[in-house]
């Protein structure tokens, strides 16, 4: 097989886009190269048909190889174990573009392993990733309605950047990556810190020109060594008395459709289904024929359910398109917890619980892209029991990808570490789903973190947006409906499922799945004005229920934070550690050192954490002459006293400097453990102290 390659200028390098030296025996392999960056991506497909599938049986696997970036796997095992949750979140970026232009009636599973096999460390490789996947498609046999493309864009400074570093990402103020074909986009996501809906809006119009120049430089490489494409596998049976079917199942569903509350709802529609089929019982023994019948009832709820939204306004629980559902919000809702919440919005509730950790409790990641750690957390658990289902409690892609949305959305609007020394961790348990629980996590955490005390820059709310097309005449969008706080049906029937969250003045987060070809700049902004109504109505609720941090529990670890001179940490730590460790057991507290002389204390309690800051202060501070000490009287001698002025430094009270008269004495006036002001008078040349006791008042009247 001869090698062929095309390119694409973009800088000074080249992304180039190879096939026919690697991996042969795949239905389709390509090598994806930028700069230092490489990707393999194959696809396959398994030679067994399955017919009357309505669905894609289609898995996507990115992986990382260490070796990527020249670094071998830390701990015990070193070979690349389970997907890290990374490489989940770019196997979801590849599969959400591409699975809809698959054919269902291909009847086959596909596998497609994108793997990372070169890092330079400055450009990122998930990017290259999605093309490569789509390029690898596209050549194979596999039919496919493609080709997809990727393009990461950051805003910095005012300015637009096309797939920007990873440096460059630091410094964003929105950082998204958009997907889609030719004809428009199908998938974003990202993040920002509070950027407004015209630069999002300015950002998709930039992607679209490198998606564009992709998806040309596929069909290159296609028209030079395409396979021909394998034959679908259609279905080639009907129905049977179709036309009946749906003449009787309509009134039924019709009165079905439209009951108040999910499960009623899921209950009588269950019941017009039953009814229906009792009627065909003998023509639905045979399983293909079920298949059908099971497909045409599913079509008749969503012309329905998408022609009432279209010609009524009116939606399946009866609201209109921009009105959302009744919310609660509790606070403080478990007594141990650091901050807990309850945000009920209809039939979606989350409780969100946020714990305080010290720096040493913070997420550390070691990847190919380098070390480094994370202050703030977020998990997200979807129970079975949250659909009324019985099954297994596994964390999935679906449980990552929901968990990172959030995260991104509030991220933005917790305080660095150094204004909040604290690891933040919030877990969202899903304890009832009913369309946008990942968004009702976002508005959950953000209502657990005030109640933990976290003094967050700005109070984060999200809401789920939906659409609703049909064509007129050549227009394919002439009528159309956009819903605010979707239900978990119309994410199904409806044409975009458009998550956007953010506070009172900006968008902190979005992700956006469309499931037609591309959406007209004018609907997007029509949907970001609606969302926006959406987000402040949420957020006037939120803010009833709380507005500002509140004391952190007492059950919270205490941090204290100083700063010591850099050229102090060794006598600090001490050989070996000897110092700190003492310290630490002492006191019953965790000390963690910076480089630059930051000094965090973590202890169980707030004296403790006291109690070591200052024997910390006696280490790495030396006395100041002339300050006046709260001293410890340690040794009673003839000649005086030896007073404690800091932890670890004792200086000589004279007898003579102990009073105005004469004391013959020194236990006369003084006792061991007493406590007593002392005045720093000196430090001699053997850097021994010499104090003076201080008469309270005399030095009042100074």
């Amino acid at each position: 097989m001869a090698v062929n390659r095309v390119t694409y200028k973009i800088g000074d390098e080249d992304l180039i886009l190879e096939t026919g030296k690697i991996g042969k025996q795949a239905n389709g392999c390509v090598y994806a190269q930028y700069a230092g960056t490489s990707v393999i991506a194959t696809v396959c497909a398994s030679s067994e048909v399955k017919e009357g599938l309505d669905f894609v049986p289609v898995t996507v696997e990115y992986n990382e190889k260490y070796y990527a970036a020249g670094k071998i796997p830390g701990g015990f095992v070193k070979r690349e174990g389970r997907p890290k949750d990374k490489e989940i979140l770019v196997s979801r970026l590849i599969d959400r573009p591409m699975r809809p232009l698959f054919e269902p009636a291909f009847g086959r599973e596909i596998q497609i392993v994108p793997t990372c096999v070169s890092a330079d460390g400055i450009n990122p490789p998930d990017i290259l990733a999605v093309i490569a996947s789509s390029a690898a498609v596209s050549i194979s046999d596999i039919p496919f309605h493609g080709p997809v493309a990727a393009a990461r864009v950051a805003y910095i400074d005012g300015q637009y950047v096309i797939n920007p570093t990873f440096y460059q990402q630091e410094k964003a103020q929105l950082e998204i990556v958009v997907a889609g074909t030719k004809d428009g986009f199908t998938m974003v996501e990202g993040g920002a810190n509070e950027v407004s809906e015209e630069v999002m809006l300015g950002a998709l119009e930039q992607a679209q020109g490198f998606i564009t120049a992709m998806c040309e430089l596929q069909e290159q490489l296609v028209a030079k060594c395409g396979k021909e494409k394998l034959p679908l596998a259609p279905l080639n049976v009907e129905l049977a008395n179709k036309e009946q079917i749906i003449a009787d199942a309509t009134p039924l569903l019709e009165k079905a459709c439209f009951q108040d509350g999910k499960m009623t709802r899921g209950k009588a529609i269950a019941a017009a289904k039953e009814q229906v089929a009792q009627k065909y019982a003998e023509q639905l023994s045979d399983e293909i024929q079920k298949k059908l019948f099971d497909s045409c009832f599913d079509d008749i709820q969503y012309n329905l359910l998408r022609k009432s939204i279209l010609d009524k306004g009116l939606r399946i629980d009866g609201r209109k398109c921009d009105e959302i559902r009744p919310i609660t919000c509790e606070v403080n809702v478990l007594p141990r917890p650091h901050g807990s919440a309850l945000f009920t919005r209809g039939e979606t509730q989350s409780l969100a619980v946020c714990t305080l950790g010290t720096t040493l409790d913070a997420q550390v990641y070691d990847d190919i892209d380098g070390e480094r750690s994370e202050n703030f957390i977020l998990h997200y658990n979807f129970p079975p029991y949250s659909v009324g289902e019985v099954g297994r409690l596994t964390t999935g892609r679906r449980e990552i990808g929901h968990g990172n949305l959030a995260r991104r959305s509030l991220a933005a609007m917790v305080p660095p570490v150094t204004e909040f020394p604290y690891t933040v961790r919030v877990v969202s348990e899903i304890m009832e789903s009913n369309g946008s629980s990942s968004q009702a996590s976002t508005c959950g955490g953000c209502l657990a973190m005030l109640a933990a005390g976290v003094p967050m820059k700005k109070m984060v709310a999200g809401i789920a947006m939906g659409l609703i097309t049909e064509p007129e005449g050549d227009n394919p969008y002439g009528n159309y409906k956009i819903l605010s706080d979707i239900l978990g049906e119309e994410d199904h029937l409806g044409d975009m499922d458009f998550k956007v969250a953010g506070t009172k003045d900006g968008i902190t987060g979005f992700q956006m799945d469309i499931k037609i070809a591309g959406v007209t700049t004018q609907i997007m902004k029509e949907a970001l004005a609606q969302a926006k109504a959406g987000r402040l109505h949420i957020l006037s609720i939120m803010e009833k229920c709380i507005d500002k941090p509140q004391p952190i529990s007492p059950f919270a670890p205490k941090i204290l934070t100083m700063k010591i001179s850099p050229d102090k940490i060794g006598a600090l730590i001490g050989p070996g550690g000897k110092n700190i460790k003492a310290l630490c057991a002492q006191y019953g507290v965790t000390i963690n050192t910076e480089d630059d002389g930051t000094v965090q204390i973590y202890g169980k309690t707030g004296k403790s954490a006291e109690e070591a800051r200052l024997a910390v202060k006696g280490i790495c501070e030396d006395p100041e002459i002339g300050t006046i000490y709260n001293g410890t009287v340690k040794r009673i001698m003839d000649f005086g006293a030896f007073v404690e002025i800091l932890p670890g430094k004792e200086g000589l009270c004279h007898i003579s400097k102990l009073s105005r008269q004469r004391v013959e004495k020194v236990s006369d006036v003084l006792k061991e453990g007493q406590q007593i002001p002392v005045k720093l008078l000196e430090v001699d040349k053997m850097g021994r102290l010499n104090l003076s006791y201080v008469d309270a008042l005399e030095e009042q009247k100074k």
